[in-house]
């Protein structure tokens, strides 16, 4: 059965040993790939993915028919997603090509087959070559040379002990500092790698977590204030604490990966935003893998006190699930209609909650009950490929009225006011006539 087929998938993964695919992983992804001259072609897949299982055997075949002429690679990126992150996958199957420059790969966007896939290496493969031949190339891009790296090294902050309180300690913000002897070999291998993570760190947290380096043979004062006696040491400073060591590997996915990590820990939670109109929900739904959109009802039928307490409830998830970058919207009840009949939602009831998928117009309905139980079910499902998805309805985000804000009150029913100096009042009225 498919569920049978999907278990298989996700226990033992798409490739084995046998296969002439290269099973990648941030062990072994900066040895296999980044130190190559090769020209590598990568699958970034996810187990629970239809499409990448549909993917497998063509993949597989691809591998066979280029052996010895282009590599081709398959990182699980749902298990991995340091790696995935660091390239931007937000889909699956994503395929990557790696050409010269490996810090900055090609989206492959040819058909799926065998023989396309196949086609478009190597069109590839030639215009590497010729570039090559007319000396436009060098071939493996990733020199272990001071000031190697692909040229991102200007993203790593020079710190010495004249700024360091200044730019570290004073900032508020999360850094990760290395300190090093520029006679240490393992220091020179680490350098590439720190150069490419602090450009990966800086455009994935908009430069809120920074890599930093102290020379400990020139500021020794600092080397002796943290206690330095290694190197390469890795120290993590954040606002108002100890500075701990960092104990993670060393390749640029291991380094993003908990610069990442460090960053959600200590970002605030996303806003929840109420849809006032068209941009809101465009921005927010465009700016983010996920938004979630809640619809509450009416303040007439719950008042200041049960509409706080909903928005209460979608500000913890938000904090909960802040790791995701997800967009938070709510609407009240019958502000929204068209988006409402979009997304197939006032049928049942309200509160109602949706997340939709702009870049897909896909979006998937919370079944069961508007709590921080029944939430965090429908999210966590959402966020490893189950619970089932429909289409926007139209294929597009809807017409969107521009509302007021709701002003934190209590609804008051709308008064109609009469005029009754017109009207003439029976003295008689209530009296019974013999």
């Amino acid at each position: 059965s498919d569920l049978l087929v999907l278990y298989w998938f996700v226990v033992n993964g798409f490739y084995s040993a046998a296969d002439d695919v290269v099973e990648l992983n941030p062990s072994n992804f900066n040895r296999e790939v980044l130190q190559s001259d090769s020209l590598w072609l990568i699958e970034f897949y996810a187990p629970w993915c239809g499409h990448c299982q549909s993917l497998t055997a063509d993949w597989k075949k691809t591998a066979t028919a280029l052996k010895g002429i282009v590599k081709v690679g398959a990182v699980d990126a749902d298990q991995h997603k340091s790696l995935g992150g660091q390239y931007g996958v937000r889909g699956f199957p994503s395929i990557k090509i790696f050409g010269a420059n490996k810090n900055k790969p090609d989206d492959y966007q040819g058909g799926r087959s065998s023989q396309a896939i196949v086609d478009g290496a190597l069109n590839t493969l030639r215009t590497l070559v010729k570039d090559r031949m007319s000396g436009r190339s060098g071939g493996s891009d990733n020199s272990r040379q001071s000031g190697g790296g692909g040229g991102s090294k200007k993203n790593v902050v020079e710190l010495t002990d004249d700024n360091f309180d200044r730019l570290v300690l004073d900032s508020g913000e999360v850094w990760l500092v290395e300190f090093f002897a520029p006679w240490c070999g393992h220091c020179k291998s680490l350098e590439p790698e720190w150069a490419a993570a602090a450009s990966a760190v800086k455009e994935q947290t908009k430069d809120k977590v920074h890599l930093g380096a102290v020379d400990a043979t020139v500021h020794q004062g600092l080397a002796s204030r943290y206690g330095v006696r290694g190197f390469p040491t890795i120290k993590i400073f954040k606002k108002g604490e100890e500075p701990e060591d960092y104990q993670g590997g060393r390749t640029r996915g291991d380094i993003i990966a908990r610069a990442l990590d460090l960053f959600s820990d200590n970002a605030a939670p996303p806003e929840l935003l109420e849809i006032l109109n068209a941009d809101v929900l465009k921005k927010t739904c465009d700016d983010y893998q996920l938004c979630v959109i809640a619809v509450l009802p009416h303040i007439l039928d719950t008042g200041a006190a049960g509409r706080n307490s909903y928005l209460e409830v979608m500000m913890k998830m938000a904090e909960k699930y802040k790791k995701k970058m997800w967009g938070w919207l709510w609407t009240e009840a019958g502000a929204q209609m068209e988006l409402e009949a979009a997304l197939g939602i006032g049928g049942f009831g309200y509160p109602a909650m949706t997340a939709i998928n702009a870049r897909k117009m896909k979006f998937a309905l919370l079944k069961g009950s508007f709590s921080e139980t029944g939430i965090h079910e429908f999210l966590r499902d959402l966020s490893v490929g189950r619970g089932s998805t429909a289409t926007v309805g139209g294929g597009a985000l809807p017409k969107i009225n521009s509302v007021d804000a709701w002003d934190g009150k209590d609804g008051e029913l709308p008064v109609d006011e009469y005029d009754l100096s017109d009207v003439d009042l029976d003295d008689d009225i209530g009296k019974e006539e013999l």
